[in-house]
């Protein structure tokens, strides 16, 4: 399949945001409400000690303001639209369709997150900036790269865990009860309540192996310079492994479901 197919379906999915105009800007006013609120206990935390696990106050303050312009990017906190599809019936339609099952939606979901990076990620960098300050890089010519192949994976991993929730409406009546298990396991998981490094070593060194790392901690820790030369690069090379092996288990997930597909609805 052309890649001009994808890039017209991805390039569709961004002028699908865009006509949400009025919900996006609400969206942003509450991520930028959220990262103030979170703030404040950090400056008092860091106040009566100057360092948490390696974490200094600009560093925790910036770490704070980058996951909440994270959250719509990777969507941590769910998207639906494949389970919507299977339980209407409409995913006969998509099944139906001259193109790759996953690869359909994993377009869509680029030009949803690529919207999502220029009117939530950098707006409310520029709004953590106006309010407490933020840690900018000091090697930009080599983080900024960095992060941005690191924020593709987080993206790809991301899809690929939310398409496998979605592919439990296949099977399941009710996929609300998949849908909270995956929203416990992102948020808890993946360094957005707080970062993996304010764990116990070894409870952190699991959960730093775990794929929702990928999503949140590893972006993060990448704009904050946490990991430099080889580490850089092993950091970065484990999030492509978690990025490979999800497709590749969401590719599986999709080609058994559709052998026993049971459309639920109309």
């Amino acid at each position: 399949m052309s890649v001009r197919v994808y890039a017209e379906l991805a390039r569709r999915a961004w002028q699908r945001q865009r006509a949400y105009g009025n919900a996006n800007l609400a969206g942003l006013f509450t991520n930028s409400f959220f990262g103030y609120i979170r703030v404040v206990p950090l400056i008092a935390a860091f106040a009566s000690r100057p360092d948490i696990s390696g974490y200094d106050r600009d560093a925790a303050i910036t770490w704070n303001w980058l996951v909440q312009s994270l959250i719509t990017i990777v969507a941590l906190w769910g998207w639906w639209e494949v389970a919507l599809t299977i339980r209407s019936g409409e995913v006969a339609i998509d099944l139906a369709r001259p193109i790759h099952y996953l690869g359909y939606w994993l377009a869509r979901d680029v030009g949803r997150a690529a919207y999502s990076t220029v009117y939530r990620f950098i707006p409310i960098l520029i709004v953590g900036q106006l309010v407490s300050g933020l840690r900018w890089p000091e090697a930009p010519w080599l983080t900024w790269p960095a992060f941005l192949c690191s924020l593709v994976l987080a993206v790809l991993t991301s899809f690929a865990w939310r398409f496998l929730l979605n592919l439990g409406a296949f099977w399941l009546t009710d996929y609300r009860a998949i849908a909270s298990l995956g929203l416990v396991a992102t948020t808890f998981l993946s360094g957005f309540l707080v970062p993996l490094a304010f764990f116990p070593p070894v409870i952190r060194s699991i959960l730093e192996a775990l794929p929702f790392a990928a999503i949140i901690q590893t972006p993060a820790t990448v704009f904050l310079e946490r990991a430099e030369g080889m580490d850089l690069t092993l950091l970065l090379a484990q999030q492509l492994g978690w990025a490979i092996v999800m497709l590749g288990v969401a590719h599986w997930g999709a080609q058994f479901a559709m052998r026993r597909v049971t459309v639920q609805g109309g």
